[in-house]
């Protein structure tokens, strides 16, 4: 079994720990993460960024590094998806905080999120966000006439339904003009912005506008009138290609005090593209990690997640002849192994539509450069302290 350090040398400055389940039914990585970063804090890591929403997830950082608000606080407000109730997640954020405790600011963990503020199938009104860049500019420029009420934005059908869109109409474009002009003046204007408040500031006015620019493109998307699956393959890419944005926006501001892990479901984080069927369409997208991978080359390294036996997915034993098999047998617990060194086998087919269970691949393996196996899930999650 490898060290997890042995996969973080030089030029890696991104780190993606991709999962194979969703962590409300199975928690088991987001457990060994919280280990894997912790060993990490000691390898020239200093932040950690999660499939979260971004602009929520800045109460997160402010109680790690500042101590600003409390931990009950920083769970209910600084995570979405229902996150900030899982516990592996909870006993991070208390951990961050407890190592950042009486260390230099510049050593300190600072805590990401770097999901869009939205849901594949619903997504808010940006009022909230584009207000927040204008407060920061002192603008005097009136945004409710173009919004207009935030339920006509975050209903279901404003992105199921292209007719019931807001995205693609008049007011939506003027929004769009408006926002880009908000971030190109907070360019223009950084040496008085930052001189007036702090740099701090700065990027967190920046994050605002990028996350109201983002839901814009979002809506507009969802209004595009063409094949079903082409639109909602697009709005999966869109929703990625944010996410991978929001990753070199993290890179751009932590890249000098250390390196970043990066933990997501493997369909945002692996290098190949991602894919899905739904409500029987055949759905493909370029994931945020074949962005990343593009973009960044030998800077992003990426672990993907195996399970071999899980209670809570109704994961039974592999079959021998499987990625998860081959695995199983040289795991006791969990482990990692270079993907090179991993024989071409099966993909497992002991798996149900919804178990949320995604199982390895020829593609996945080919395109990682590690994987992280866990033997028996519930085992180990049973044995976890708390």
């Amino acid at each position: 079994m490898e060290d997890i350090r042995d996969f973080t040398m030089p030029p890696c400055e991104l780190l993606a720990l991709g999962e194979p389940a969703h962590p409300t039914q199975e928690p088991v990585f987001e457990h060994i993460r919280n280990e894997l970063f912790a060993s990490l804090a000691d390898a020239n890591f200093r932040s950690i960024a999660l499939e979260t929403d971004r602009v929520a997830a800045l109460a997160v950082d402010d109680f790690v590094r500042h101590g600003t608000g409390t931990l009950d606080t920083a769970m209910r407000d600084g995570f979405s998806h229902g996150f900030g109730d899982l516990e592996a997640n909870r006993r991070l954020v208390a951990w961050m905080r407890e190592y950042n405790e009486g260390r230099p600011a510049g050593e300190r963990l600072a805590f990401h999120g770097f999901d869009v503020p939205a849901e594949n199938t619903s997504a808010p009104s940006p009022r909230r966000y584009l207000e927040h860049g204008r407060d920061y500019l002192g603008l005097d420029l009136d945004l409710a006439s173009l919004l207009g009420p935030d339920e006509r934005w975050s209903r279901q059908e404003a992105i199921l339904d292209p007719a019931m869109s807001v995205g693609g109409g008049d007011e939506a474009a003027r929004l769009r003009a408006i926002a880009d002009d908000l971030l190109t003046a907070l360019y223009t204007r950084a040496p008085e912005l930052i001189a007036a408040t702090s740099r701090a500031d700065w990027f967190r006015a920046r994050t605002h506008l990028t996350a109201g620019l983002g839901l814009l493109r979002y809506h507009g998307r969802s209004a595009r009138r063409i094949d079903e699956a082409a639109r909602i393959s697009g709005l999966l890419a869109t929703r990625d290609a944010l996410m991978a944005q929001n990753l070199l926006d993290i890179r751009g501001i932590e890249e000098r005090r250390g390196a970043t892990l990066a933990f997501a479901n493997i369909s945002h984080l692996q290098r190949n593209p991602s894919s899905m069927r739904m409500a029987g369409m055949d759905l493909g997208w370029s994931s945020a990690g074949s962005i990343l991978g593009s973009l960044l080359d030998g800077r992003y390294t990426v672990v993907a997640g195996s399970i071999g036996r899980s209670e809570a997915l109704g994961l039974a034993e592999p079959r021998p002849d499987t990625y998860e098999g081959f695995l199983q047998r040289r795991t006791t617990t969990w482990g990692l192994t270079a993907a090179t060194t991993v024989p071409a086998a099966r993909t497992r087919t002991d798996t149900r539509p919804g178990q949320a269970y995604a199982p390895l691949s020829q593609a996945t393996v080919d395109a990682a450069d590690a994987i992280l196996h866990v033997h028996d899930a519930s085992a180990y999650v049973r044995t976890t302290p708390h």
